[in-house]
């Protein structure tokens, strides 16, 4: 079985995609969006990162994160998020469904394990960023990413890095880009 192997940048800004079990749309109920958003800070009061851009969908939330200098644990953060999550939406009861997942004392709210990608530059970040903001609109949830309002976007036309239309002009490079 292969070693699987985490990036340990400190200070690193990273991509990440984050999957529910058997992608369950568990993020269609607006209560379960907003307890996700309670956990993300109930785990930086102790864990500081910063959310630089996120979207959640019904049944994954792609987004990218900011460590401090002097940290690189962004998998503890995670954990941390996951854990709370679970035990608050479930109310301690999630599912367990198999064998292995008894041992490693996990349930049935998410998958195991996320997929995560360090950002190496402003142009990798902008296209990580059009990546997570028009997903909403690649998955066939809405026709523009301003529509969708569990995002990130509109923080990003307030500051000016997009124009509220954004997105209507479907690029080729956009439809081709698979970071999941």
């Amino acid at each position: 079985m292969p070693e699987y192997r985490r990036a340990r940048l400190t200070g690193g800004t990273f991509f990440f995609t984050v999957v529910t079990y058997k992608r369950y749309p568990i993020f269609k109920d607006k209560d379960a969006v907003d307890l996700l958003n309670r956990c993300f800070q109930a785990v930086a009061v102790e864990y500081p990162y910063k959310i630089e851009a996120i979207v959640i969908l019904p049944d994954h939330l792609p987004c990218i994160w900011t460590l401090p200098d002097s940290d690189f644990d962004f998998s503890t953060r995670w954990k941390l998020i996951k854990i709370a999550f679970t035990r608050s939406y479930s109310g301690g009861k999630a599912e367990v469904t198999s064998e292995s997942m008894r041992k490693k004392k996990e349930t049935g709210v998410w998958q195991r394990r996320f997929w995560e990608h360090r950002i190496r530059d402003q142009e990798d970040f902008n296209r990580h960023c059009d990546y997570i903001h028009y997903n909403p609109v690649k998955h066939g949830l809405v026709n523009l990413p301003i529509e969708w309002k569990n995002s990130s976007f509109m923080e990003f036309v307030k500051k000016d890095f997009y124009d509220e239309s954004w997105g209507a002009m479907i690029q080729e490079e956009l439809m081709a880009m698979d970071l999941e």
